[in-house]
């Protein structure tokens, strides 16, 4: 239980980034700034959304492997690893491509997209690195 505590940790401290960087964003905009400021600035919060989404997913997809499947159906965890950025990638693509539109109002931008994909991948980078998982251990 404490790898999901150590991603609850890391989550706080992304959003509290998310946070502040949204409250600087007025004056950023503002003022002339550069260009790639400014489009950097629009983009990070799906950079953070997207770490903050595979962290989640991936304790949600531990604890249902362990609490809902029994032992034989339960999904190795390089597997589940895997499973879960492609699930956020899939969500986070289909909306910015406004095929859905769960996450409220949304603008098309191709940065967007790019820093969402960099963000899952940072994500799952951070998940396979740190290997979280939950008592008992699973298999790998």
């Amino acid at each position: 239980m404490k790898d999901i505590l150590k991603l609850a940790r890391i989550q706080f401290a992304l959003i509290a980034l998310f946070v502040f960087f949204k409250l600087i964003r007025p004056s950023i905009l503002k003022n002339n700034s550069p260009e790639w400021v400014k489009t950097t600035l629009l983009s990070l919060p799906n950079f953070f959304e997207a770490v903050i989404g595979v962290l989640i997913l991936t304790g949600i997809g531990l604890y249902l492997n362990l609490r809902v499947l029994n032992e034989k159906r339960r999904i190795k965890r390089n597997l589940l690893y895997a499973i879960v950025p492609i699930i956020g990638g899939v969500y986070v693509i289909t909306q910015e491509m406004k095929i859905h539109n769960l996450g409220g109002n949304n603008v098309y931008d191709i940065n967007d997209i790019i820093f969402s994909v960099i963000g899952l991948l940072i994500g799952y980078l951070f998940i396979v690195i740190t290997k979280p998982n939950i008592y008992p251990v699973m298999e790998k």
